[in-house]
């Protein structure tokens, strides 16, 4: 049985090359830095932390690499610190491919767009590529890679295609995309790691796209109507506005919502797909042929929905959290202490007032930053928990307020569990 080593393989287009590999017979090592559920997947897995030192030797990857193991590189950041995109892009894989044994072949998917671009994406790609290109790695640049499901910068554009009123789009909405299905960019990587001598395309880098080019527009309306939503007026964002947001987006770590993607997105992600599809026989589908295989489930229109409520959900709770702790740290203890009733001496009462104050303001920072929303999750529910138990012990009488008191704390742990569903994109 043929052996490969795929290394990002919990990532979108990393699970989607693992299945297909897996299904055409090749036993996969997948590879990511969380592998959990990529086990519960059933495949063997190698956890590896591409940011850690010890994954830039190539004593790390040797054990692994018995028997001519081949290597599927997918992994990526869009964004980061230049130290860390060094890590992901270079430092790892270079340490990777210098580990493999002769006679086995690699193949880095990258990314289109990335040699006139000026983003720590590019520049990190392009050393990236380097460094596959003088291990002799075939390098396949696909431009904007979807499929049945979504994630990331897919998921935003399902978001933005289903807004009720407009559909806003960058700048005119004229940038060319000709989207690639995930199965077909597979197929792809699948034919270079098994390409005979005549067929092997070399290192390249190559593109990689489907045959039909569609603009923003276009392909925002095209999501629009295969969900069965009515067309609405198209919405031109300034260019400056997007990066505007995309600011936001980074401050708030949300992913696709970035300056990165505006930046990429400027460059266009339309691929020449010509030479390699002929050199391998490929016949990728079109973005029209593909999005109207199956139509749109409840689960489509759901997710896409719910994407950008992701964000106002955190917001809510990071304000809620800022308000409390400002009222816990700046109110008069006289204003509050007369509502509880407590055998509890008034000073330590406002004691623990003003400290359940400070950890408000922290939680509210740390949603802001979006900084590890499963453990912020927890804590959240953690407060409002131990809030109600305290008052309710402290104070019963509270939750017959007439605007709800204590009630209120309900529907509160109610919002933070959805928020912790939402912020779970894997």
């Amino acid at each position: 049985m043929k052996r490969v080593l795929v290394l990002g393989a919990d990532g979108f287009i990393g699970r989607h090359i693992a299945f297909a590999l897996r299904a055409r017979g090749w036993k996969v090592l997948a590879t990511a830095r969380g592998t959990s559920r990529l086990t519960a997947m059933g495949f063997e897995t190698l956890r590896a932390d591409l940011g850690k030192p010890q994954t830039h030797d190539p004593a790390f990857w040797h054990p692994h690499l018995e028997g001519g193991t081949h290597v599927v590189n997918v992994a990526g950041l869009l964004t980061g610190s230049a130290r860390l995109m060094l890590a992901v892009h270079r430092d790892a894989p270079k340490a990777l491919y210098t580990a493999m044994h002769g006679g086995a072949r690699a193949v880095l998917v990258s990314a289109i767009g990335i040699d006139n671009a000026e983003t720590l994406f590019a520049q990190t790609k392009r050393e990236g590529e380097q460094v596959a290109k003088a291990a002799g790695v075939t390098i396949l640049r696909p431009g904007l890679v979807m499929a049945d499901t979504s994630y990331g910068g897919t998921s935003l554009a399902r978001a933005l295609a289903t807004l009720p009123f407009v559909t806003p789009v960058v700048g005119r909405g004229d940038q060319v995309f000709n989207p690639v299905h995930a199965d077909d960019l597979a197929i792809a990587v699948i034919a270079c790691l098994e390409a005979t001598p005549d067929k092997d395309p070399g290192p390249g880098p190559h593109d990689i796209g489907g045959p039909e080019r569609v603009s923003q527009r276009q392909m925002l309306a095209g999501l629009r109507g295969w969900m069965g939503l009515s067309p609405v007026r198209v919405l031109s964002l300034p260019t400056k506005l997007a990066g505007f947001l995309g600011a936001i987006g980074d401050a708030m770590q949300l992913g696709p919502i970035s300056r990165t993607a505006v930046a990429q997105l400027e460059h266009g992600a339309e691929a020449d797909e010509a030479a390699i599809c002929t050199r391998l026989g490929l016949a990728p589908r079109g973005f029209s042929t593909f999005l109207t295989t199956r139509p749109a489930g409840s689960q489509d229109l759901w997710h896409a929905r719910l994407y950008l409520m992701r964000p106002v959900a955190r917001l809510v709770l990071a304000f809620m959290w800022l308000a409390s702790g400002i009222i816990g740290l700046t109110l008069p203890a006289e204003a509050f202490l007369p509502l509880i009733e407590s055998a509890l001496p008034d000073s330590l009462l406002t004691i623990f007032a003003r400290g359940g104050g400070i950890i408000d303001l922290i939680i509210a920072a740390a949603l802001i930053r979006g900084w590890r929303p499963r453990l912020m999750a927890g804590l959240q529910a953690a407060m409002v928990a131990g809030y109600t138990l305290a008052f309710t012990l402290l104070a019963p009488a509270l939750w017959l307020l007439p605007l709800g008191g204590l009630l209120k704390n309900i529907p509160v742990l109610a919002l933070i569990a959805v928020s912790a569903i939402l912020e779970d994109e894997r």
